[in-house]
């Protein structure tokens, strides 16, 4: 989806009413995440624990609900936060995001106003991807990879 899509108007307004529900008494960082998808929206707010590691962030909100839903072709995600300057997702959540889609457009959103359009493959760069793995056990060189040096 392009910067100058009349779509990011509207996930922008549904991540901020997302950064409105979420629960962060600790921080006071609130962020809301709207990801389209083929089949709909789905949203996450972050909601903190007062034990931090248990901190659930928005955007890997929105991906499991979307999951859940059966919603796996993801279209742009929004990601609001309140500023001055745009909030990008944390390394866990771009993590998550590589999962499913390495060229997903995030935009960055303030104030319900997208300030950047970012894909995951550049917030990420060499990102670990099941390439990494094997599903035999064996060691496993990903297709990305180089030959060896001589």
């Amino acid at each position: 989806m392009k910067a100058d899509d009349p779509r990011w108007a509207r996930l922008a307004r549904s991540a901020e009413r997302m950064r409105a529900r979420s629960h962060a008494p600790y921080s006071r960082y609130h962020v809301g995440a709207a990801l389209l998808t083929t089949r709909g929206v789905s949203r996450g707010c972050n909601v903190e624990n007062a034990s931090y590691p248990l901190c659930i962030c928005a955007e890997a909100n929105a991906v499991a609900h979307a999951v859940a839903r059966g919603w796996r072709d993801f279209t742009a995600l929004a990601v609001a936060t309140e500023g001055p300057m745009p909030g990008a997702p944390c390394g866990a959540c771009r993590q998550i995001l590589a999962e499913f889609a390495l060229d997903l457009p995030v935009g960055l959103v303030v104030g319900a106003e997208v300030r950047r359009v970012i894909s995951v493959r550049e917030l990420l760069p060499l990102t670990f991807t099941g390439e990494y793995l094997s599903t035999d056990g064996a060691a496993h060189t990903p297709r990305a990879a180089a030959e060896p040096r001589r």
